[in-house]
């Protein structure tokens, strides 16, 4: 029987999709992953600010001798936590202030909670986004298409405001095909006013401790701090109030 050669020029046989497609759920696996073994193996018992009050000496020493490693290593543990979706970001963030002092702690907690933030965002997007836009019925299309013509203040106002829960946040960009750059920016400046709330909360911690007291983790709450954030909030918004004003005009 002849068979024919197939030429070193043609192109390999496409995978069959139903293999190629799960491959796209395997780094969003690996986060959940992560969350269920940071569970199972009671690693939430040192997230926590009786842990901290614990060991807030040997933490200290060991920041003291070793800088550099240390900053490097908080901002590792710190995007791990934001990717796997682990709970106590407000006892990492003043963790963050109490090693580390306002300045240095605050950019090293920005920087890890953009990347752990931008780790999940792109794992959410590359599962489900193709998905959900094939699936999508015309008014869930429409809701996208506004959305991400408004992302930056959309973003911007939810990253503001402390009632909505972190993980969240993080996904609901990928599924509306928020671009990378516009979700970067957006959270590096929307997560700022909360962290310098807390860096400064864990940076008089040590007078805290000496005093028998535990920090106030509700201080976000404020009004002198929760109104001036929610006027950032506002001020956010503005672009897309503007824009509806114009089209009603029109």
């Amino acid at each position: 029987m002849f068979v024919a050669e197939r030429n070193v020029d043609d192109p390999m046989p496409a995978e069959p999709a139903a293999k190629a497609g799960w491959r796209r759920f395997i780094p969003l696996a690996v986060l959940v992953a992560g969350l269920i073994a940071f569970f199972g193996l009671d690693l939430d018992r040192f997230v926590s600010l009786s842990a901290l009050r614990e060991h807030h000496d040997t933490l200290e020493a060991f920041v003291a001798a070793n800088a550099v490693s240390a900053s490097l290593l908080f901002m590792l543990v710190y995007a791990l936590a934001v990717a796997f979706s682990i709970p106590g970001a407000a006892v990492f963030t003043i963790s963050g202030g109490f090693l580390f002092g306002m300045v240095w702690g605050t950019g090293l907690v920005v920087a890890g909670a953009t990347i752990g933030a931008v780790g999940i965002f792109l794992a959410a997007r590359t599962a489900f986004h193709d998905t959900l836009r094939r699936r999508a019925g015309p008014a869930v299309q429409r809701l996208e298409a506004g959305f991400r013509e408004n992302a930056f203040s959309y973003l911007l106002t939810l990253r503001l405001i402390p009632i909505f829960p972190f993980w969240l946040i993080n996904l609901v960009p990928a599924f509306f095909g928020v671009s990378l750059g516009t979700y970067v920016v957006a959270t590096v400046l929307g997560i700022v006013p909360g962290t310098v709330v807390y860096v400064g909360v864990g940076n008089g911690l040590g007078e805290t401790l000496e005093a028998g007291r535990d920090p106030d983790l509700g201080i976000i709450f404020e009004p002198a701090i929760l109104l001036p954030i929610l006027g950032l909030a506002l001020l956010s918004l503005l672009p897309v109030a503007y824009k509806t004003y114009k089209a009603h005009r029109t």
